[in-house]
């Protein structure tokens, strides 16, 4: 026997090139003298003696799916050379290449990375068995303080009742997944399709087993079923295996790979290894426990913190530990620039008096853009963008604006800002709407330019600022800031001070068609993670008598989710088209609904719907997007109930076809049993309703809630905004100031009672002569002159409404009957598409009590000729 067969054949081989002439066998470059290069080694070698060496870059190495499989199986005690790396090697051979580091080297060898962070792996505080055990009994207790108290027990004792011997870092890491930056892309259906190829078992299967609304649950238990792999009777793994297979998941994106990855790990798991798998996968390990419980098992404080720092190994080299040292002193731990902070929030503001009575002093008012609110990082030259979940912000979207922050903010060094991003058209000023963000609806608007609104500044050239009062925050900002049009501005703002003014903002903004406004006491300070602004938005106020509103019939409906799970919950939400007589999607709803309504129309849809999924063909009555296929459908729509449904706004969509017409933030409001789908708002209807909704008409209505004090005029919340105008915003600062001047020139030519103003209308098509205005309730309609209306014009200017004969400027056309015969081509051409035409009966109805009426009890049908 000679003295090579008694030496252990390696597979691999790592080395810093000597000469530089051997080729990498994937990029054909020369592997560079000097150079880290990496080998598969082959016994056979019909050149020599010694085994054939095909060498590879180490960044080209796994770019071979063959290479990737044959790292994936061995360990660094398979690889020559392994021993003579240099940390610094080390370090960039692990980066590129998935090598398994064997445990006798793992615990040996100052080169590991990871053997400085916590005690040995092999303890039994680190076992993923013993990981599942608590995550159970954290589950069970009702109790949040009880749950926080389990979670500190075991991070003290450990599992010997003496000493927590664990990776305390790692263990919290776990616990709140949902904190982890990891993203996996792998939704309920993928997670499905890839275990039924894994376990050699029937997809549909496990998809029916799905409806029971927890995909690890499904997957537990079809892995008991598996033909192919089996699960082991004891579970070895330890949480370092986890966060390594997790690390490792997030590069694989490809299904293939996939596959491969789950299939070698699943050969070690137990049911309720792969169960805590997949929930750590969908980041809810289902124990209804949030961050702050988990948290408070360190220090009181410690939540507190992290909302300032997201900084999980920061909190525990504070808190963890056991370190008793940890005081009220710890709640001064600053900002971490470049680490996310929480950002502060705003709640619901259903009631002008609550935000009277929160902010007595007075408050700022903003404009609630309508944008993505984007927290900025900038130390140096280097920057970071979080989204208000604290991810990323998507490289697109921010490109430009790195080139502006410097120039806006050119004293700065360190600096964390809270703003909102939003597409602004540079020819008019224009905020344009929720979702032209996208990259590809970016491309559509070439004229449009992405714009930072800053609101608050956290933190500047190492002074956190948000222990200081808001005027104070907003003073500096000022004082700091560079505006550059159309690219980095303040946020637009007002002071007020009374329920009226507030009222009157109101409805300026709603009219403008913007979200709604944001509202902050002076005094204020930034406190992160709470909700300490309000916020108010039309569908908040008048228990939703002023939102966007319809009767939409339930086409189709979706599984819900955890205790949801084999109901019906979410509802696919329809009209239908009387010309075409077919039904098409509106929205997609799944809030309003309590469990015991979920339940009864659960029990009343079964019989009324039938399977459906992506692959079978749709019937004939429905059109819908092919993104938008329930898992149920109903069997005859003109059997299925309506139900009313409110939302903040209408919107265009893509994946609708009710004409791209859809919903924004929808809800239940009632389920409407007086009313059959024949009955039901038809797409006509709904076109009629959006462009109804855009000319704001329901927003007088917020006058009913206006306060008689003659102290909080109207005219005071005319005034202009503070620091900027919003003219760049569709405010038109502009106009509003020509109006106060007109106002005032009216006011010095006003020989009569200061309570009824007289008004003069000056234009060339509109009627010009001096009027008496008696109130608003026709202001912004512009009614077209025909004989159906001889007899009420006079009556309509009184009311703020104005007159013409020149089809193209009207907005409004009064008609005598309930159907008119013309043309549709006809129509078009003489009036504008957004032209409302109502029954006389609107216009008689308006004037009787005083306030716009429903416009849908008013509609005109077109009757072809």
């Amino acid at each position: 026997m000679s003295d090579n067969e008694d030496v252990v054949f390696k597979q691999f081989e790592v080395e810093r090139a000597k000469q530089g002439r051997a080729k990498c066998k994937k990029c054909k470059e020369p592997c560079k003298a000097g150079e880290l290069r990496f080998a598969i080694l082959n016994k056979n070698n019909p050149f020599g003696d010694g085994p054939l060496k095909n060498w590879f870059h180490i960044k080209c190495f796994c770019e071979s799916k063959a290479n990737k499989t044959k790292i994936e199986q061995a360990t660094t005690n398979d690889i020559n050379g392994w021993d003579l790396l240099n940390d610094d090697d080390v370090k960039t051979v692990l980066k590129h290449i998935p090598i398994t580091v064997a445990a006798t080297q793992e615990s040996t060898s100052k080169k590991s990375s990871s053997s400085s962070s916590s005690t040995a792996t092999t303890t039994k505080d680190n076992l993923l068995s013993q990981f599942n055990w608590l995550v159970e009994k954290i589950a069970n207790e009702p109790s949040y303080n009880n749950k926080s108290a389990i979670i500190k027990k075991y991070l003290n004792e450990g599992s010997n009742k003496k000493k927590f011997e664990g990776n305390q870092e790692l263990w919290l890491k776990l616990l709140i997944p949902k904190v982890d930056q990891r993203v996996y892309n792998l939704q309920d259906k993928q997670i499905v399709k890839l275990f039924s190829k894994l376990f050699n078992l029937n997809q549909e299967d496990l998809q029916q087993d799905l409806y029971a609304g927890d995909v690890s649950e499904t997957v537990a238990k079809f892995f008991k079923k598996s033909k192919a792999i089996k699960p082991v009777d004891e579970s070895k793994l330890t949480l370092m295996d986890v966060d390594k297979f997790l690390n490792e998941l997030e590069s694989r994106t490809k299904e293939d790979e996939q596959q491969k990855h789950f299939e070698a790990f699943c050969k070690k798991c137990t049911t309720n290894d792969i169960r805590t798998l997949i929930r750590l996968i969908k980041k809810d390990l289902k124990m209804n426990c949030r961050e702050r419980h988990v948290l408070d098992s360190l220090h009181a404080d410690a939540y507190e913190c992290f909302q300032k720092s997201r900084d999980l190994k920061l909190i525990i080299e504070q808190y963890g530990n056991g370190n008793s040292s940890a005081s009220k002193s710890s709640t001064k731990m600053g900002f971490k620039v470049m680490t996310a902070v929480s950002p502060m929030l705003a709640e619901p503001c259903k009631n002008f008096d609550k935000a009277l009575k929160k902010c007595p002093e007075g408050f700022y008012s903003e404009i609630k853009y309508d944008g993505e609110r984007v927290q900025i990082h900038k130390h140096g030259k280097d920057f970071k963008f979080f989204s208000r979940n604290l991810k990323p912000v998507m490289e697109h979207k921010i490109a430009k604006i790195k080139d502006y922050l410097p120039k806006a903010f050119p004293n700065a060094d360190d600096l964390i800002l809270d703003s909102e991003i939003i597409m602004v058209d540079t020819t008019n000023g224009n905020l344009l709407p929720f979702g032209t963000l996208g990259k590809h609806k970016k491309e559509e608007h070439k004229n449009a330019s992405a714009c930072l609104y800053i609101f608050d500044c956290l933190y500047f050239n190492g002074e956190d600022l948000t222990k200081k009062k808001l005027k104070e925050r907003r003073k500096f900002l000022e004082t700091n800031i560079k505006p550059i049009k159309y690219h980095i501005e303040l946020s637009e703002y007002k002071l007020l001070r009374k329920k009226n003014e507030l009222i009157d903002m109101t409805k300026e903004v709603l009219k403008k068609g913007l979200e709604g406004l944001v509202l902050k006491g002076l005094d204020t300070v930034y406190e992160p993670g709470k909700r300490r602004w309000l916020k108010v938005k039309k569908d908040y106020l008048l228990e939703g008598k002023i939102a966007d509103s319809c009767d939409l019939v339930v086409l189709g409906a979706w599984y819900g989710t955890g205790k949801m799970g084999s109901r019906f919950s979410i509802y696919l939400m329809g009209c239908h088209d009387e010309k075409l007589k077919i039904w098409k999607t509106v929205t997609k709803v799944h809030s309003g609904l309590d469990d015991m309504t979920i339940e009864r129309m659960h029990k009343q849809l079964t019989p009324l719907v039938e399977p459906w999924n992506v692959n079978k063909k749709l019937p004939d009555w429905v059109r819908i997007d092919r993104t938008l296929i329930p898992d149920v459908l109903a069997k005859d729509p003109f059997a299925m109930p309506v139900f009313e449904v409110v939302a903040a706004e209408f919107t265009n969509s893509d994946v609708h076809t009710s004409n791209s017409i859809s919903m924004r933030f929808p809800r239940i409001t009632k389920i409407r049993e007086d009313k059959s789908p024949r009955e039901a708002t038809t797409l006509d209807e709904l076109t009629h309703l959006y462009e109804e909704s855009k000319s704001g008409i329901n927003i007088d209505e917020l006058n009913k809630l206006k306060s008689n004090s003659q102290s909080d005029d109207a005219s005071e919340a005319k005034s202009t905004f503070i620091k900027k105008d919003l003219s760049s915003s569709s405010m038109g600062a502009m106009k509003r100031k020509a109006d106060m001047k007109n106002a005032s020139n009216n006011k010095e030519h006003d020989d009569s009672n200061e309570s009824t103003p007289i008004k003069k209308v000056k234009s060339n098509s509109t009627e010009m002569e001096e009027k008496i205005v008696e109130s608003d309730i026709f202001k912004g309609f512009i009614l077209f002159d025909n004989k159906c209306v001889s007899n009420e014009l006079n009556d309509f200017r009184k009311h703020g409404g104005k007159i013409t004969k020149i089809s193209k400027e009207a907005n409004l056309v009064i008609h005598d009957s309930s159907e008119i015969k013309d043309d549709l081509e006809n129509l078009r051409k003489q009036f504008t598409p957004t032209c409302r035409h109502y029954q006389k009966s609107w216009l008689i109805e308006c004037l009787e009590t005083k306030k716009i009426a429903n416009g849908l009890n008013h509609f005109v049908k077109l009757r072809q000729k």
